[in-house]
């Protein structure tokens, strides 16, 4: 199918379903699907926002505003994933019970209003990596409209700024539990390392970043074609000092830049399917 085709196909999907509750973070794909949902059913569209430590204040700001600007109905929750029995150990499946909690959640919001669907933002490429919380969103009945529809990433940029979608050229952002090598036990002063060392290279201008927590080593991902930047004496100086006052001996550079599930690299297709099964 070419866009044209494939964004009618979105319409249509999501006009079939009558009213959603849409699990929004404020991010390029969901942010996408909840002003297409809104567009095409009006009023019987919320979005609904989880509040937890893995969820940096700054994003779940922008949602607010996001759906705020849309009009649409928002509802913030709390799904504390550390409050999870086994999440804290950093599982190889991991967002699976991530994900099952959120999207039980959001149901319980769309039964409370009599909402008939829950949604989610996942889109076509998320078939091609490993993703365990698609299974619970199997398992729980959520429809991902994006999906379905077959809009990649570059897809739901290209439309959003042909919508004025704010977050058309947003940088990709992941939960940040994601920053952890499987095993590595995640608890709530690391992800608050994390959130301050991201939003330190946000500042000095960096925009697509992840700094990945190996315990006493911060290994920083930034985008191949602003790797260029990092190489200045100032910038340097300022981040290693920097990430040492927030906890890490070491602050690293990856060399090949961000790429997304750079986690995932270590994995086999065995302990995939293995965890995808569950």
């Amino acid at each position: 199918m070419n866009l044209a085709d494939k964004y009618t196909r979105l319409k249509e999907i999501i006009k079939d379903l009558e009213s959603v509750t849409i699990a929004f973070s404020g991010g390029v794909d969901s942010t996408f699907l909840l002003k297409v949902a809104y567009d095409v059913l009006g009023d019987k569209v919320i979005a609904v926002t989880a509040r937890s430590s893995t969820y940096p204040e700054r994003e779940y700001n922008e949602a607010i505003q996001y759906a705020k600007d849309f009009g649409v109905k928002h509802i913030s929750i709390v799904s504390e994933e550390l409050d999870i029995e086994g999440f804290s150990k950093n599982p190889v499946n991991r967002c699976y019970y991530c994900k099952h909690e959120l999207f039980t959640k959001v149901r319980e919001v769309a039964d409370q209003y009599g909402y008939k669907h829950v949604l989610d933002g996942s889109n076509f490429d998320d078939l091609s990596d490993f993703r365990p919380g698609m299974h619970a969103a199997k398992e729980l009945n959520v429809i991902s409209p994006l999906k379905e529809a077959q809009l990649t990433k570059d897809d739901i940029r290209q439309l959003s700024k042909e919508l004025a979608v704010p977050t058309w050229n947003k940088p990709a952002f992941a939960c940040l539990s994601s920053r952890f090598p499987y095993g590595n036990e995640i608890t709530t002063e690391k992800l608050k390392m994390v959130e301050l060392a991201e939003q330190f290279l946000m500042d000095l201008g960096f925009r697509q970043i992840r700094v990945r927590h190996h315990e006493n080593i911060a290994r920083i991902e930034i985008a191949k074609e602003e790797r260029v930047k990092f190489f200045d004496t100032d910038t340097m100086d300022k981040v290693g000092t920097y990430f040492k006052e927030i906890g890490f001996d070491y602050a690293t550079l990856d060399l090949l830049g961000y790429r997304t599930g750079s986690m995932n690299e270590v994995l086999t297709e065995d302990i995939k399917s293995k965890n995808l099964s569950k």
